[in-house]
């Protein structure tokens, strides 16, 4: 028994040192084409990784003379005094809420758009409409968010004097809690949409055509066709999407909220990521700002792998 474990053990040593040596092998053989990812490699590593070890000053009491590595730790005193902060609650809920109704009502939007898009047949329309739809997605958020200003002014917006025509009173929009949310997810889905759309198109034009052939061969109309062919061909996508787009659920995005949110809106709009910039940057708070996000990280971690497993138990499809 001994001797038979010992020698399994051996050949799964022997196993392993073989498929380690073929990766390097077969990465020495295509060499030039790795050499494609070093300026993605040098990039993280300048950008992403080095800016990560200032993640500690969320554990010292920084001081810009004596510097990071010269500041005094402090341990959790930063995270205590956030959770110990009165609105700290609120925040956090404002935050969750926003997060799960963008991805709610908004993730299914580029897949619906792209399978409406993949059904047009006249391609001078179709390359029209994606150009339209994907367009916003250029727009910066100020840009945006003067737009609604302008439409939805109650003094000259088009919105309100197309009300004033029909004999309603005129609607302040913006700053009313009413509307705010509305606004918020609206706004929030015309910006990305299109170019979300682009990333389902690609997987759609990917599905093979045999399997819409047999599908019309069994009678599939093209409502059919897009249930039983496009939308299982692109599962694998969408579910991988979903992953990623779980982990934002603690950052509902601070250039639309800082920009959209009011004092009036203040109660339902205050989210992490605004706290954080306004704690750091207005009241140069870096200790504490930083705790802040390190804390909207971890849980957007612990999210992605939750739903990655669950993704992997139920349907076999994971980011790892």
């Amino acid at each position: 028994m001994k001797n038979h474990i010992e020698s399994k053990l051996a050949s799964q040593q022997v196993y392993v040192t073989k498929n380690k040596k073929n990766i390097w092998l077969k990465i020495w053989q295509h060499r030039v084409f790795y050499l494609f990812l070093l300026p993605g490699i040098v990039w993280f590593f300048i950008f992403s990784y080095i800016p990560m070890y200032g993640i500690t000053i969320a554990f010292k009491d920084f001081n810009f003379v004596k510097g990071i590595l010269g500041s005094p730790w402090a341990g959790l005193k930063y995270f205590e005094q956030f959770f110990n902060y009165y609105q700290a609650g609120e925040i956090i809920r404002n935050t969750i809420i926003i997060s799960l109704m963008k991805l709610i009502i908004g993730f299914p939007m580029p897949i619906i758009l792209a399978l409406m898009l993949n059904e047009v047949r006249v391609a001078k329309f179709k390359r029209t409409v994606q150009t339209i739809s994907y367009l916003p997605h250029f727009i910066s958020w100020v840009v945006v968010v003067t737009l609604m200003q302008r439409i939805l002014s109650p003094y000259g917006g088009p919105i309100n004097e197309l009300i004033a025509v029909l004999g309603l009173d005129k609607i302040q929009f913006l700053g009313n809690l009413n509307y705010f949310y509305q606004l918020i997810i609206g706004s929030d889905i015309w910006k990305g949409v299109g170019w979300g759309a682009i990333i389902y198109l690609a997987a759609i034009s990917g599905v093979d055509p045999q399997l819409y052939e047999a599908a019309k061969m069994d009678g599939a109309n093209r409502f059919r066709q897009m249930w039983h062919v496009t939308l299982p061909s692109i599962s694998g996508v969408m579910v991988i999407l979903f992953i990623l787009a779980c982990g934002g659920i603690m950052s509902a995005g601070y250039e639309q909220l800082l920009l959209l949110n009011t004092p009036s809106t203040a109660s339902i709009g205050t989210v992490l990521d605004v706290y954080v910039i306004k704690a750091g940057l207005e009241q140069g708070r870096f200790s504490y700002a930083t705790a802040v996000g390190l804390f909207q990280g971890i849980i957007g971690l612990i999210l992605i792998i939750s739903a990655n497993r669950i993704s992997k138990k139920v349907n076999g499809t994971s980011l790892w």
